[in-house]
């Protein structure tokens, strides 16, 4: 029982709120940047060919995932030598300041379209803060979470995401309502659209107040690194880059498959959704961003229900109806957004979000689950933003090129398909996680009666497996800060 973990659940709770804290400023600041980019546009681009200028527009938001890799490749292997906790702390004062600056940034009728480029380096700042943001806080909660309800507790990160999404959504709807009825029509592009950046400030602030006090993982501090010998397990050494791809490559791949076919659903309906109605359908922006709150709100709660159920069933089975909804939805939602009617653009964004919502409930858990302790945040730093910055932030410009080259308004849907294929067949090669302790890790349970009965039946439990946990010869030691 001694080397089980007991989760401290008031501990646990701080952790969420301060791990979740910065995934909701991070989703916040791309639903800002995704529902003002026609605006943007207009702000940033004044004098350019109007099509020109979206690609731009779009171009920044892609130029941020350019280095959010360089952000996971650093911020990853340093958050497993320091510590996950010091590492969320810098990401997210570095995300809040850069999203607050680009409200203080001049316009290109004031300078130029110079100006762009401060905007690009800012995009780029907040990518690099991202690239350990999201894989850090998924490495945190799942090390902090009883194995059987591991899916849940990390699935609460995306359902927070998806409030700050439709946070950010809902700001730029208000702020667009009460200036222009107070200064009219051009009021957001008189300045107006500075007040959704400006709002980050104060919510850094406080979300760095949350962080200063959260606990390290338990599982992190409970690890003993080893050094690299030819008698040690690899999933118990802490590996540097090359290593990391040396050693876990095939779950690299498929995590990669996985993330690629989340990526592209996810951003094409939180980022390029936006541009594609009012542009291509012709909906008014202000019900495009109602109907995206009312959805992502929707979406928010399915997501936890969705991981609830997964921690019962697994891992595989929720993966396979994800990708299996995208290839049956996706064109269906696209013709009912052609209808061109309220009801028709509701339905649509609901079809769109409800796979969707499946693969965000398990990306936390699954990521963390590919990985030992030892390396965990530095090879999901590489994994999930590798894949998520080829593929899916590069959505909107991709689905864009695709739909201004082809001519064919239904190119977004065949392009998010194709990659939930391709994540169908990965799903051959991942092994089922659900319910058991992490690699490298001993187990993590909710109560001592819990460690009792699982020690109990050790020898009977085909999701025990003590050769992937470091059994301390005086067992007391595994227990560590945070743990009782």
């Amino acid at each position: 029982m001694e080397d089980c973990i007991v989760v401290d659940k008031q501990e646990l709770r701080k952790a969420q709120i301060g791990a979740g804290v910065g995934n909701f400023i991070e989703w916040y600041d791309i639903g800002i940047y995704g529902y003002l980019a026609v605006t943007m546009t207009s702000v940033f681009t004044e004098g350019m060919d109007e099509r020109m200028g979206l690609l731009v527009t779009l171009l920044g938001f892609a130029v941020s995932f350019v280095v959010r890799p360089l952000g996971g490749m650093i911020l990853g292997p340093l958050g497993d030598k320091i510590g996950r906790r010091r590492v969320l702390f810098f990401t997210m004062a570095i995300m809040a300041a850069a999203t607050t600056i680009i409200g203080l940034l001049p316009t290109a009728g004031q300078v130029g379209l110079w100006v762009i480029i401060p905007l690009y380096l800012l995009k780029m700042l907040q990518g690099f803060s991202t690239g350990g943001e999201y894989s850090g806080a998924a490495t945190y909660i799942a090390e902090f979470s009883p194995d059987r309800s591991r899916c849940f507790m990390t699935s609460l990160l995306n359902s927070g995401s998806m409030l700050g999404f439709a946070a950010g959504a809902s700001v730029v709807a208000v702020t667009t309502m009460i200036t222009t009825s107070l200064w009219g029509e051009s009021a957001m592009l008189d300045g107006g659209w500075r007040i959704p950046f400006l709002i980050a400030l104060p919510l850094g602030i406080v979300a760095i107040a949350l962080r200063r006090r959260i606990p390290e993982s338990p599982s992190f501090e409970a690890a003993h690194v080893k050094t690299a010998t030819e008698d040690v397990d690899p999933i118990f050494v802490r590996h540097n880059l090359p290593n990391i791809v040396k050693h876990y490559w095939p779950q690299i791949l498929v995590g990669c498959a996985i993330v690629a076919a989340d990526g592209t659903a996810g951003y094409m309906l939180t980022s390029y959704m936006p541009t594609f109605l009012e542009t291509q359908i012709g909906s008014n922006a202000v019900h495009t961003a109602v109907a995206a709150v009312i959805v992502l709100v929707l979406q928010a709660l399915l997501i936890p229900v969705v991981a609830r159920w997964s921690d019962r069933i697994g891992r595989r089975p929720i993966y396979a109806m994800a990708t299996i909804g995208n290839l049956v939805l996706l064109v269906p939602a696209f013709a009912l957004m052609h209808v061109g009617t309220l009801w028709s653009l509701y339905l649509a964004l609901f079809l769109v979000s409800l796979p969707s919502a499946f693969f965000l409930s398990l990306t936390g858990a699954v990521m963390s689950e590919l990985f030992p302790t030892a390396s965990r945040y530095g090879c999901v730093g590489v994994t999930h933003n590798l894949s998520i910055s080829i593929f899916g932030g590069t959505t909107p410009l991709v689905s864009q090129i695709l739909v201004q080259v082809t001519g064919n308004s239904y190119a977004p849907a065949f392009y998010v398909m194709f990659f939930s294929a391709v994540a169908l067949v990965a799903l051959l090669k991942m092994r089922e996680s659900a319910a058991r302790p992490l690699l490298g890790s001993v187990p993590v349970v909710s109560s001592h009666d819990e460690a009792a009965v699982l020690v109990e039946g050790q020898d009977t439990n085909e999701r025990l497996d003590t050769r992937t946990m470091l059994l301390s010869p005086e067992p007391a030691q595994a227990v560590g800060t945070g743990a009782r």
